[in-house]
């Protein structure tokens, strides 16, 4: 019962915080502008939740183009230390290094999971027409990655249907995923 509630405090805070380093990460492949005057009503949430782990790395870690990967690092390390505590709290079994390879497989679920969140967020807000700020966002992070499915499938009745088939890309990405886990 405590491993079951610890894993669930560990999954939750770690699960939060990668998932805002994967956020910022994005923001800035995409160029999203989240300086504290930009209107971005999410930039100061990233940055306090953030700059004390991604700061660092930036100094010992260039970004590659537009990657930034201080911001990846920091995802890693946050889902590396939890499987790494978790794995503790189970009473070590298994091989440590493979905790390397768990922790990669980690990344690309919560990776998933949440572009799976951003675009159902951004349909709920588009359908409600909630005209702020924050859709400005969402719309600015979704676009990318919704236009080339737009491209293939047309509007059908007004109603787009891109969101719907992006969210199955990504669950079959993650079944995949599964898989692949399952004999590594």
């Amino acid at each position: 019962m405590i491993y079951s509630i610890v894993s669930l405090i560990l999954n939750l805070v770690a699960g939060l915080l990668a998932t805002v380093c994967l956020l910022r990460l994005y923001m800035q492949y995409h160029r999203i502008s989240m300086s504290l005057g930009s209107g971005n009503p999410l930039s100061s949430f990233i940055f306090a939740a953030t700059n004390w782990l991604v700061l660092p790395l930036r100094k010992k870690l260039p970004a590659l183009g537009r990657v930034d990967t201080s911001s990846l690092v920091a995802t890693y390390l946050i889902v590396l230390v939890k499987a790494s505590l978790l794995w503790a709290l189970s009473g070590f079994s298994g091989e440590w290094a493979m905790l390397f390879v768990i922790a990669v497989f980690a990344l690309l679920t919560l990776s998933i999971t949440a572009l799976s969140w951003l675009i159902i967020v951004y349909v709920l807000l588009s359908l409600v027409r909630a005209d702020s700020d924050l859709s400005f966002v969402l719309e600015q992070m979704v676009n990318p990655l919704l236009n080339p499915i737009r491209r293939f499938i047309p509007l059908v009745g007004g109603i787009d249907l891109s969101p719907i088939a992006f969210l199955l890309i990504l669950q079959i990405l993650e079944v995949i995923l599964r898989y692949l886990e399952q004999y590594i």
